[in-house]
This record gives structure tokens, sequence and C-alpha cells, in this order.
């Protein structure tokens, strides 16, 4: 099958373009954005955004969201990213809190965190994407498999790279990943439901740069 995926991504992960269960994904996931009576989000040019904006070999840090906003004008394919101009969602808001208290960067004008992306910040959800106001509503449908299979092709050809996994579900995630060839980060999700259970302090954003600076790596602008 022919995606539209940045050039290293599609190398790396064109044997999952492949396989039958990525046929059925995407056959169900067309047919729901061709259907009048249903929105799904993000716009369907930005599903792959995330390995558009952090290419395979500029990857150096990894970020393992849920499944994309499911309100109107929200996701544009970047986990925990809106667009200019959108209202700050609480997760995001208490993210940026945190780079704030931790590095002293000043707080953004916006939630876009394209710029991170630049920088090689892989901003991947599990599910890449949702039924308008109906979260997790495309779990299960073989995307987990494919973000699985992106997430083990960095951790198995790449080396010291940083994983920021937050929440039950992302550090489940990433529960194969060699510790001994990257930094591994848990806490607790940034849910204004938990951040105050351990989000909120962890020092992973500095925690991060001290590490790619320690193994020869351009520290990120947060």
């Amino acid at each position: 099958m022919d995606v539209r995926i940045e050039p290293g991504w599609k190398r790396e992960l064109q044997e999952e373009f492949e396989q039958p269960y990525f046929k059925a994904l995407t056959d169900r996931v067309r047919a729901e954005y061709a259907d009048p009576n249903v929105r799904v989000y993000p716009p369907a040019r930005e599903i792959f955004a995330a390995f558009d904006a952090s290419p395979f070999e500029s990857t150096k840090v990894v970020i393992i969201g849920q499944d994309p906003y499911h309100g109107p004008g929200q996701a544009n394919g970047l986990c925990f990213s809106v667009a200019p101009g959108v209202d700050l969602p609480p997760s995001l808001r208490n993210i940026l809190r945190e780079v704030h208290e931790d590095t002293g960067a000043p707080l953004p004008p916006d939630g876009d965190l394209t710029r991170w992306a630049r920088q090689g910040v892989l901003l991947l959800n599990s599910s890449l994407t949702v039924r308008e106001h109906a979260p997790k509503s495309h779990a299960g449908l073989g995307w987990e498999r494919f973000t699985d299979a992106a997430v083990n092709r960095l951790a198995s050809q790449r080396e010291n790279l940083v994983f920021l996994l937050w929440g039950s579900d992302a550090i489940r995630r990433g529960e194969h990943i060699d510790r001994s060839r990257h930094l591994v980060l848990t806490s607790p999700h940034p849910s204004p439901l938990s951040a105050h259970r351990g989000f909120f302090g962890n020092h992973h954003f500095s925690r991060a740069n001290a590490y790619l600076a320690a193994h020869g790596k351009t520290p990120v602008v947060w």
C-alpha cells in the first residue's frame, strides 16, 4: 500500500503497510471520513502529521498520547497539541505549566507544539483518529498495532532516545523499551485528575535535555 508519509518512516514501516490489518484499518477509517453523518478528527491530511513533522532519523524524544482531541478544531495530528487560536485543553495547559516551572521557559502564546516536533520530538497518539465527541472510538481498529510498531522501530534501530510516558496507558506502551539504550521517564498523566499526583514536579523536560546533551545531541527548546 502506498502511504503518504515522511520517507524515512515509510521505509521503516513499509512492512506494516503491507499487512492485512493495516488495509482493514484504512478501509474502516476512510469509510468514516466519507460518511456525511460522522465527523472524524484530525483532518485526513493530518493523520500522519506527527511522522511528517519529526522524521525517523531526526527523532530524539518520543511523547505518547492516547487519541486525538475529539472536539471541533482541536486535533492537528500531534498528541496534546492544538492549532494557534484554539483554547488550551487542560492537559496541555498543565504540560506547559510544568515546562515553565521546570526549565524557566516562558509560557508560549498558543498550544501549537509543532515547534517541538520540528526539533525531533515525536508527538505520537496511540490511535491516530477519533470520532467527534467520542474518545477512544477508534481504539481497537488497529492503530495501536501500527503505532507500537513505530515505537519499536525507533527503540530497536536508534540509540539514546528519550521516551516520556505519562499515565498508565503510555507506560504500558513503553514496557519493552531497552532502558540500557534509551532514557525512559514515567509519571502520572498531566490530566487535572492526576497531574497533582506526580506529573507536576517530574522535571521530565530538564532531565530529557540533560540526557540529550550528555549523549551529544542538541537539547530541545521547550
